[in-house]
């Protein structure tokens, strides 16, 4: 991806030490909890995760920035620009999210939470959360490196931001509590394709403005393919169960990641009201 030099978003927060780390680098080694990647429901996560010692890192932090920092704002700039162009086509404010990095443990609207829980997004204050270790935990724990790979991690989380800009994430919370776990974890698997689908719906706007470099694509469907409820399932435990899926399979994630890029309509990412996931 063609980053350097290019518009960091201002819509950023650092919190924590602010000691940083460089992409592909060697960065604090984090336990991710390999199911709960990418948009779990933040209220299910947070409640189980405490740290005392979030409370402490509520102030943003100054130091030297580091280079995954500068990419992790930039790729945030580049999603400000695609979302503000979509809502205004269609009639509509689109109303920024904050990206807020922090080592460790941070706290947030949704209650305090580890870097185990890996990236996230939290509703009650519009921000999403990212340690930026989670990068070295991409490439070298997922093998699934490349800088578009962590581009699709942001533009995922992103994607949540959508939904809960569009209401969609009401569906989850109306339905907590009237229907069995299985069904429930059938609607966030739905959510959860869709935040896919909206982040390839973001890299067909890079592409189309000449932002791609080759592979890129790749890198993204190989991230897809390596956080599949399957694929991380077999690995942790060697069997696979298909009602405990929240995220979806390595199939499903790549294929709605492919044709929101492909398409670039949001239009076609109904993922609640189709049986074709």
């Amino acid at each position: 991806m063609k980053w350097q030099g290019r518009r960091q978003s201002d819509n950023f927060e650092r919190r924590g030490p602010g000691k940083g780390i460089a992409i592909g680098g060697i960065g604090t080694v984090v336990i991710i909890i390999l199911g709960l990647l990418f948009g779990k429901d933040p209220s299910q996560l947070l409640n189980a995760i405490q740290d005392q010692s979030a409370g402490t890192q509520t102030e943003v932090s100054s130091g030297p920035q580091s280079e995954a920092e500068a990419f992790t704002r930039v790729v945030q700039a580049d999603t400000e620009d695609v979302w503000n162009k979509i809502f205004r086509n269609h009639g509509e404010k689109y109303l920024e999210p904050t990206l807020v990095t922090f080592e460790g443990s941070v706290q947030s609207a949704c209650g305090s939470a580890s870097s185990a829980v890996g990236p996230f997004y939290c509703p009650g204050d519009s921000k999403i959360y990212i340690d930026l270790s989670f990068y070295d935990e991409l490439q070298n724990k997922l093998n699934a490196g490349g800088d578009f790979a962590m581009a699709y991690v942001i533009a995922h989380e992103v994607g949540h931001h959508i939904q809960n800009l569009l209401g969609t994430n009401k569906i989850l919370q109306e339905a907590r509590g009237r229907i069995s776990e299985a069904e429930y974890n059938k609607l966030s698997v739905k959510l959860e394709l869709q935040a896919d689908f909206y982040a390839g719906v973001w890299a067909h706007y890079q592409q189309q403005n000449n932002l791609l470099d080759d592979g890129d694509i790749e890198e993204a469907l190989n991230a897809a393919h390596a956080i599949g409820d399957d694929k991380l399932q077999k690995q942790a435990q060697g069997y696979v169960v298909p009602d405990a899926f929240t995220h979806g399979t390595s199939a499903q994630r790549m294929k709605w990641f492919k044709k929101g890029y492909q398409t670039g309509d949001i239009k076609q990412g109904d993922t609640f009201n189709t049986t074709d996931l």
